[in-house]
């Protein structure tokens, strides 16, 4: 049994009673309980002309295809608000709606600190183990909305993003106009941006530049790779220190491709030690040669790997029981906003109320819960360390595992 806090939230217009999020801080973990959420999306592109179900089975990889047709079947997942078969068509301008018990994945509790602030503009040094904005099972769990909670800020511009599990700077603009003036540095070469890593191996001295194309193998798994139809990039290595096992490099991206540093590295042979995705660790590593383009066969071994070792969270969609359709209960307000509750009668500025966090499937959904991650599964060696401009510059402090005095025991 733990405490779970209720922290005030966003008041909600036309309501008696303001809307409160139920946290739970523990072990490192910042967790928020489950809650009822329903996602509403216009059809992006690529999806018209396919199938409901080859939709969510191919581009959300959070569920399996067991539960997609449960989903659809009972009418959790619609097309403009109207339930709708498997084969249904996706049109375009149609509305996809997925009424969900939302489990947010436990983030870390480590503070996002203010580098530096002024009227519209917040430069923050991110943690690793958190994603910045919400996407997929992550909503209240993000930078952006932590942020928002914490300094009572209505919307927040990012003008950099970084991988959940990658640390440092983010540039955050308070309004439009400054997000469109950093927009344009970025796009035009005008910021320079510097990350740190800690790669196996001796990487070799002197200046490396890296300019192999990469190409987006699967939107679903956010997998990238050097491929002949890529996008043309470039990234400039140095190293900094060998330690006899692992050496800390710092990076120069000249372009922004999604997980640049990351597949450079990798197809230099020198993946960052400690990259669930890239790195050596793993089952898929030999289809991710060094110094090759992958080819399309490859591309679709690589894919089927990944999703082979992908961990979906079972429930009654499973056919082992009749299926119950999850409704809310009168306590949730997933049609104002979603995630929130209805606070006690009398709520002081902290309160608290106790919950079990060893329960096996969930009361609400049946879903199966997860163990919680450890610490060291939560971030990698990669931080975004000094962005600059023409007329200014912002940097962190190393991380503690860039610094010559750390032991690498990986």
């Amino acid at each position: 049994m733990h405490a779970c806090i209720y922290v005030p939230a966003t008041k909600q217009k036309n309501k008696k009673k303001d809307r409160y999020l139920c946290l739970l801080f523990l072990k490192g973990l910042r967790k928020v309980k489950p809650y009822f959420f329903k996602y509403q999306a216009y059809a992006k592109g690529r999806w018209l002309g396919r199938s409901l179900l080859s939709v969510f089975t191919e581009e959300f990889r959070d569920r399996s295809e067991q539960y997609y047709k449960y989903a659809i079947e009972k009418g959790l997942i619609t097309i403009n608000d109207k339930p709708v078969k498997i084969d249904t068509i996706v049109r375009n301008q149609d509305i996809i709606g997925h009424q969900i018990h939302r489990h947010e994945p436990p983030v870390t509790d480590k503070d996002i600190v203010i580098v530096n602030q002024d009227k519209d503009l917040y430069v923050v040094n991110k943690p690793g183990g958190i994603p910045v904005h919400p996407a997929g099972r992550y909503r209240h769990n993000t930078v952006i909305h932590v942020l928002r909670k914490t300094h009572s800020i209505p919307i927040l511009f990012p003008a950099n993003r970084l991988d959940r599990l990658t640390s440092g700077l983010m540039l955050i603009a308070l309004n439009a106009k400054r997000a469109q003036e950093l927009e344009r540095e970025m796009t035009t070469g005008k910021i320079r941006k510097e990350y740190v890593c800690r790669v196996e191996g001796e990487f070799p001295e002197g200046e490396i530049v890296c300019e192999a194309p990469i190409k987006t193998i699967s939107f679903k798994l956010s997998l990238n790779y050097v491929h002949e139809d890529g996008k043309d990039c470039t990234t400039v290595f140095k190293r900094l220190s060998y330690n006899g096992k692992t050496s800390v490099v710092l990076c120069k991206p000249l372009t922004g491709r999604t997980h640049q540093i990351r597949v450079h590295l990798r197809y230099l042979g020198y993946p960052i030690a400690n990259d669930p995705l890239y790195g050596n660790n793993t089952s898929w590593a030999p289809i991710l040669h060094a110094g090759k383009h992958m080819s399309e066969e490859e591309s679709k071994s690589l894919v089927d790997s990944l999703l082979a070792n992908s961990e979906y969270q079972d429930g009654d969609w499973q056919p082992v029981a009749p299926v119950p359709l999850p409704v809310p209960t009168t306590n949730r307000a997933p049609e104002s906003e979603p995630g929130l509750e209805s606070a006690p009668e009398s709520v002081p500025e902290s309160v608290t109320e106790e919950i079990t966090s060893n329960e096996q499937k969930c009361d609400e959904c049946s879903i199966a819960l997860l163990a919680d991650p450890v610490q060291s599964d939560l971030y990698i060696w990669l931080h975004a360390l000094r962005y600059s401009g023409e007329d200014w510059a912002y940097e962190t402090e190393l991380p503690e595992w860039a610094t010559e005095t750390f032991e690498d025991t990986s």
